[in-house]
C-alpha cells in the first residue's frame, strides 16, 4: 500500500499536470478574444481563421485540462480531500461558427465566459494543491 506522503505527491502531480492544460487553454482563449475583437472590427477573413484556429487549441486544452481534472479528482480522494466542482459540468464551451455581427459578438462572449471558467479552475487547483504542499510538509 502506498504511504500518505506518495499520494501526496501523486495528487501534486496531477494537479501539476491540469494546471498545464488550464494555462494552456487559456492562453488561447485570451488569443482567441483579442482575434475577435479584431474580427468584431471588420478584420476579414485572415481574422475570423485566426480566431477559429485559437478556439480549436483552446478546445483542445480544454478537453485534454477535463481528462486531467478526472485524474486529478482521483487523486485527491486517494489522500482523503475533494474537488470543489463537478468536471463534467466544468468548461463548457459552446461551438459558434456563423458569420455577422451578431455571431461574432455571441462568440466573444462565450470565449469571455470561458475565460473566466478556465481562471476559476486555474484558482481552485491551485488553492487544493496548496494545501496538500502543505499536507506533504513542504
Amino acid at each position: 500500500m502506498k504511504d500518505q506522503q506518495q499520494e501526496i505527491q501523486e495528487a501534486i502531480q496531477a494537479a501539476d499536470h491540469a494546471l498545464t492544460h488550464l494555462n494552456a487553454a487559456g492562453e488561447s482563449l485570451r488569443k482567441a478574444g483579442n482575434w475577435g475583437i479584431a474580427d468584431l472590427l471588420g478584420g476579414g477573413f485572415i481574422s475570423t481563421f485566426i480566431k477559429h484556429n485559437r478556439m480549436d487549441e483552446a478546445r483542445q486544452e480544454l478537453a485534454l485540462a477535463q481528462e486531467a481534472l478526472r485524474r486529478f479528482a482521483g487523486e485527491l480522494s486517494d489522500v482523503g480531500e475533494t474537488l470543489d466542482f463537478q468536471v463534467d459540468d466544468f468548461l463548457s464551451f459552446a461551438d459558434y461558427f456563423f458569420d455577422g455581427l451578431l455571431a461574432d459578438w455571441l462568440v466573444q462572449k462565450r470565449i469571455r465566459e470561458a475565460e473566466g471558467q478556465v481562471a476559476e479552475a486555474i484558482g481552485r487547483v491551485t488553492d487544493i494543491r496548496a494545501r496538500l504542499l502543505s499536507l506533504r510538509g513542504v
